[in-house]
Formats: structure tokens, sequence, C-alpha cells
């Protein structure tokens, strides 16, 4: 047997030494500072503003980030061939990594505040009231996602019906978005955390020990090998297709939760570009299985397609043949922890836009309740909708969040004159997969791939002049924005 591992052990060291580098660089422009008094202590509620240790944050945010895509986008993606490493590595590295950071930080020195208000603040009041829409809509769309997502692992494992897993999931769904941070997500995500570890570092491990020919990346494996190729072009489609792993609108909402629980501007490295990192790693070793477990790429695309592109099969299959039934049991739970532990803190996530908002106090229960009923109610209506669907709306938005962050931070860092290029090149880029990939897509507006392109073009090159026409007439107008925390401390 050939052994071929270099694009994998590349991959993951170009990651690590990216959050080591990269990471420092810009914590180093934006002027993380442990002197800035942070949101928790000055705006400590018991409910979401909540000190925690770092260590327990890392987790958290790793949990709530990793959710269902970095397994399933990432053997989905793993359909396209190794070509599927550069944009797990150097998406997460250049993209996703300065979005989620800046996500946080941003908030950080702006109390906490959720994407909503951020992008208000930055891009323009109707940005945000169009965001607070637009961003509710993906959050209940997450959640939808990882409840019956889980619950069809759940059924699997257990040979219990899926409906009762549904249920149940919901309910603690509900639990963890009305009970403070501490008391419920605080205090089971270590748990979790080690699961989601287990099956991680053992499925490497069996890669490693057993020395499995990984597809490697060459100039001729440097092409879509994607069974449906024609319809499933690498622009834009896998671009969408691995979004956690790579980059995602979605982490941007969920990093303000964890800036109203941090001590210190200093953990926002480790926290924040950290999670981003760690999840880019278990994008990159499960992709990697995927191409392996069959002997290549192409029969990995011939047993997704015999069996219903069913990524909740395939890891079943993958964990119980390398790790044993016990092994396995742990992994899968591994695999559940991460999309339950996102479902809850989306819905968290949404009811906290929607109270910030309303300027409405979370303090009270009733409060939450008032907030909580509506969502769960769409979500339940929406949970009886088809989930391929809800799964490719899902993507779509969810890309479409992370333009909004980028734009975000490109005008964060101008308005407090700092360089900008390391998030406006990216912004650029996401924002021409994001308009490509809507005008070609079937189950939208469906144009010729080169019309697609052209029109993509034009859109990008609109919102760039656009930006920059908006930062010129807000300089002249009222100046900088200024740092809240800063004013604060």
């Amino acid at each position: 047997m050939v052994v071929r591992i270099i694009t994998f052990i590349t991959s993951i060291v170009i990651v690590v030494a990216g959050y080591f580098i990269y990471a420092s660089y810009l914590d180093r422009i934006f002027g993380s500072d442990g002197k800035i008094a942070t949101p928790v202590s000055r705006l400590a509620d018991g409910v979401d503003y909540v000190p925690l240790p770092e260590w327990k944050i890392f987790m958290i945010q790793l949990l709530n980030i990793a959710g269902l895509g970095p397994i399933f986008g990432a053997l989905a993606g793993a359909m396209f061939g190794p070509v599927v490493f550069l944009w797990i590595v150097f998406g997460s590295l250049f993209i996703g990594g300065v979005h989620d950071y800046f996500s946080g930080m941003i908030s950080l020195r702006h109390d906490g505040k959720s994407l909503t208000e951020l992008i208000g603040l930055y891009l323009g009041s109707s940005w945000s009231k169009f965001t607070v829409v637009f961003i509710t809509i993906l959050m209940v769309l997450v959640g939808v996602v990882f409840v019956k997502g889980p619950a069809e692992i759940m059924a699997i494992m257990t040979g219990v019906d899926k409906s009762i897993w549904f249920y149940i999931i919901f309910a603690y769904y509900l639990v963890a978005t009305l009970f403070p941070i501490d008391q419920i997500i605080g205090r089971i995500y270590p748990f979790f955390a080690v699961a989601l570890i287990i099956m991680v570092v053992g499925l490497a491990s069996y890669m490693f020990i057993n020395w499995v020919p990984i597809a490697e990346l060459t100039f001729d494996s440097m092409r879509n090998m994607h069974v449906d190729a024609a319809n499933m072009p690498i622009f834009p489609v896998l671009f969408i297709t691995i979004a956690c792993g790579a980059v995602s609108g979605f982490h941007a909402t969920q990093s303000p939760l964890m800036a109203r629980c941090m001590l210190s501007e200093t953990q926002g490295k480790r926290v924040f570009f950290g999670a981003m990192s760690a999840e880019a790693v278990i994008a990159i070793i499960w992709a990697a299985a995927g191409m392996c477990f069959f002997g290549d790429v192409a029969s990995l695309n011939r047993e997704m397609v015999a069996h219903g592109n069913n990524p909740v099969w395939l890891v079943n299959l993958i964990c119980n043949t390398w790790l044993g039934k016990f092994g396995g049991a742990l992994a899968i739970l591994g695999v559940v922890a991460c999309p339950v532990t996102t479902g809850d803190t989306a819905f968290r996530g949404a009811r906290l836009i929607l109270a910030d908002a309303l300027k409405y106090s979370q303090k009270p229960m009733k409060n939450r309740l008032i907030i909580c009923v509506p969502i769960f109610f769409v979500s339940y209506v929406l949970a009886f909708v088809d989930f391929g669907v809800i799964w490719r709306y899902f993507a779509w938005f969810n890309q479409s969040l992370s333009v909004m962050m980028l734009w975000t931070a490109s005008a964060y860092m101008i308005k407090n004159g700092k360089p900008h290029w390391f998030s406006t090149i990216p912004a650029i880029l996401m924002t021409f997969i994001c308009s490509v990939y809507i005008l070609s897509a079937k189950n939208a507006f469906a144009l010729k791939t080169e019309l697609a392109y052209l029109i993509g073009l034009l859109f990008t090159a609109l919102i760039v002049w656009s930006f920059f026409a908006m930062i010129k007439s807000s300089e002249k107008n009222s100046g900088p924005v200024p740092k809240i925390s800063e004013n604060m401390a």
C-alpha cells in the first residue's frame, strides 16, 4: 500500500501554525488590551452576562460553532476530492479566523452587543433593521436543522424512534435558551467537549496508526471529482457546502455570547480564532476520513449516491468500523454533541438578538418567555419541512451573513484608523461567492454559469463602491464611532 498522508499532515500543520502567526498579527493590529474593562465587569446580570473561566469559554465557543458543519459539510466536500483541503485550510485561516476574531472582539468593545447592533453601528441603521429579521431567520433555521440531525443520529444509535429524540432535544433547547448560561450550558458543555475530543482524536489516531491512503493534492487531483461535477462546480458550490470548518456567518452570532462572559480582551485570540482553528482541524480529519474510508474519492461518491447522500449513515459506519462498538458510541456521542450544542445557542442567540433590538431586559424569566415562545413555535412548524430544503436555504443565509460581518470588521478598522484589507479582501471574495451561488442555484435564479459570474461580478463591484462611499460619507458627517468599552474602562 502506498502511504499517502502528506497533504493531510501539512493541512493540519498550516492551520496550527497559522493560529500562532496570523492570529497574533490580527490581535496586535486590533490592539487587544487586558486593561480595558470587559462587558461582564460592568453589566453582570446573572443570566447572559456571567463571568466564566477561559477554558470553559473556549469549550463553549468551539461547541457553539462546530455543529454538523465540520462533519457533514466536510464529508459532502470530500466528494469533490482533495481540493477540499485547500478551502478548509486557507478559508479558515484567512477568512474564517478573521471573521470569528473580529465578531468577538468588536462585540467586546461594545458591551457584548449582538451582531445586528454591531452592523447598525458600522454599516448603518437600515442594515441593522434588515439583519434583525435576516439573522433571526438564520438562527431559527440552525435550530431546526440541529434538532432533526442529532435526532436521526440518536435513533440509529439507540433504536428509539427519532420522533421521540426530536421532542427530547427540542425540550432541552427550550430549557437551555431560558436558563442562565452558567446553569445549563456552562455545566454540560465540558462533558460534550470530552466526547468531541475523543471522536476527533480517535479518528485521527486510526488513520495515522494504520497509515491509511488519504488522497493527495497534486496537479492531477486538483480538479472536481464530484460524481455530479456538471451541476456541482467547485466555485461556488464547494465554498457554500463547507461553511463551518472554513468560514460561517453563524459564528458571528455566537461570539457575542462569549464576549459577555470574558474577563479580559487578551483571551480573544485564544477563544475566537483558536476555536475556529480547532474546528478547521475537525473538518480536515473528517474530510480525510471520507476520502479514504472506501479506498478513494470515486468510491466515496458511489457509496454516498447509493445511500441518498446521507452523511448520518456514513458517520455511523466510519465510527463503528474504525473505533469499535464502545469507541464508536463515544464518537457518535461527540458527533451528536456538536449539533446539539450549536442548536441550543442558536435559539439563545435569537432570543438575545430580538431582545437587543427591542431593548427588552432579559433578566426576568417572563421576559425571556415572551420572546422564546414565538421563536419555538415557528421552529416547531419548520421542523416538518423537508430537511434538504431547510439545509439549502440555511447554507446560503449562513454564508451571506459572513459577508455582512466581514464588511462590518472592515468598517470598524477603517473608522479607527487601522489596516483593513485583511478583512476587506475576504469580504469582497465572499460577496462574489454568495452572489454567484444564488444566481446560478437551480432552486433560486438558475442562471447560466457565465451570466451568473458576470452579474455576480457587477454586483460585487457595486457593493465595494457603496461600502467605500458610505465610509467616506460617514467620516465626513460624524467621524469615528466611539469605542464604548474603552471609554468606560
